[in-house]
């Protein structure tokens, strides 16, 4: 089993030398006799904890402290001094230190300090790897999905977040437009910084420049006291704006200025003010076209086109369902207690075939109004909206296998496929909807072997 690496850092030798005396049969040891050097190893190779004097020649201990807490993944930080004071010890573990010790060290007490540390910062490190695999395999922020399609969606909304470049998202309507622009605000700097909606197609052209930019007081009829706009108040964060194909020329002008300069005037003002935001917008509608048929600025436009990331809609995406109706499922039988454990493959297998036209957020009303209306702990054909059953020829009367769970029917639903295109998986993967590399994942999932 692989020992764990502590660095222990001291002006002192004999310190240095007897504390590695002591913890060399259990851990891994490395010295350094000030900070710098100290900085220097954990360049070439992490260490699992640090012992750290307080007080060194140089850079000091809450120095050093600072510089290692900055590092991913962090070490376990333990300070010791000759100088024991209350004082001293809070403000080491206001600013991150694990704990502190006197010298002379106790060295039972510091085995057992090391083990408890060393044995939390395992849990940490696999809480957050488990986090960072969920997140890679179903989404970010609220987006599920584990298709082509959506994982490289979630690729660039990690690659453009730390940015601070414009974004365009494109898709149509119910696809998940402001969970993007979400996910890239907080995994963005400007996480802490306020996230601002606006919804721009339900304003006019007059209330719409009202409420991005502001006004003053007497500016129009009904403005009896002065109004900070959505750009004032996203200063420092990141402003949302939905529908931006809706927007009236005359506003659209003065958000190119705001891109531009960072600077605007509230209605009716004379002030200039600044503010520092990200725009992030969303579309329906092909921008590029409107630009052509001048319904668009172009210079707004190509300032709005720096990133541009599409969502696919659902029927594009159809192995997304029953991880999407899982999920739905779950919430709204929790939300309305009602103790609903999954869908027949039956009525899973109606739901991947229909093509949602209002994508996820049909599926979502979907599942809403069939776990309110269920009278049973499985969701059955019987209770797919009736508008759907007949919309994929289906009826309650066609179908009358046993319950399964959501696994066994995307199991059935693969086989039905692979056995309707005489075991060719390009051809089953077409009629799946997915792509082939995602179908043999499947296979090799289920363990599906070829017949």
């Amino acid at each position: 089993m692989k020992k764990n690496r502590i660095l222990i850092v001291d002006d002192e030798k004999s310190t240095r030398e007897g504390l590695a005396r002591a913890l060399r049969r259990n851990y891994e040891v490395v010295l350094a006799e000030n900070g710098a050097r100290a900085l220097e190893i954990v360049e070439d190779h992490p260490v699992d904890v640090v012992l750290a004097d307080l007080r060194m020649p140089g850079m000091d201990g809450l120095s050093l402290l600072q510089r290692l807490l900055a590092r991913t993944p962090q070490p376990v930080c333990i300070l010791l001094t000759a100088y024991g004071s209350i004082e001293t010890a809070v403000e080491a573990m206001k600013r991150g230190a694990h704990d502190f010790l006197t010298k002379p060290v106790n060295l039972d007490e510091l085995d057992l300090l090391l083990k408890r540390a060393l044995r939390n910062r395992a849990m940490e490190i696999e809480n957050r790897t488990l986090r960072e695999q969920l997140d890679e395999k179903y989404g970010m922020e609220n987006m599920i999905g584990d298709s082509p399609p959506m994982r490289e969606v979630f690729e660039t909304i990690r690659q453009v977040a730390p940015s601070r470049a414009t974004v365009l998202i494109q898709g149509e309507s119910g696809t998940g437009k402001e969970l993007v622009a979400h996910a890239i605000h907080r995994l963005s700097p400007r996480r802490q910084g306020p996230f601002i909606a606006v919804h721009c197609a339900a304003l006019s052209p007059t209330l719409l420049e009202s409420e991005l930019f502001g006004h003053e007081r007497g500016a129009f009829t009904g403005a009896v006291e002065r109004r900070a706009g959505r750009f004032e108040l996203a200063d420092g964060g990141s402003i949302f704006l939905d529908e931006v194909s809706e927007i009236d020329p005359s506003v659209q002008v003065k958000i190119l200025r705001v891109l531009e300069e960072r600077r605007f005037e509230r209605v009716g003002g004379r002030e200039t003010l600044e503010s520092d935001v990200r725009l992030i917008a969303a579309t329906n509608r092909d921008l590029q076209r409107m630009v052509e048929e001048k319904k668009f600025r172009d210079d707004l436009f190509y300032r709005l086109h720096v990133v541009v990331i599409n969502l696919p809609p659902l029927r594009e995406r159809r192995e997304d369902i029953p991880l999407l109706a899982q999920s739905f499922l779950a919430s709204f039988s929790k939300e309305n207690n009602k103790p609903v454990e999954g869908l027949t493959s039956e009525a899973m297998e109606i739901l991947m075939r229909y093509d949602w036209p209002g994508n996820i957020r049909e599926l979502k009303n979907a599942i809403e109004r069939m776990v309110v209306l269920s009278r049973q702990n499985k969701l059955t054909v019987r209770d797919v909206p009736a508008a759907i059953r007949e919309q994929t020829g289906e009826s309650p009367s066609t179908r009358s296998k046993p319950d399964m769970s959501l696994e066994d029917a995307e199991r059935e639903h693969i086989l039905k496929a692979l056995e309707a295109q005489g075991g060719n998986r390009s051809r089953a993967a077409r009629q799946l909807g997915i792509s082939r590399r995602t179908l043999h994942r499947k296979l090799n999932q289920y363990g599906i072997r070829e017949r």
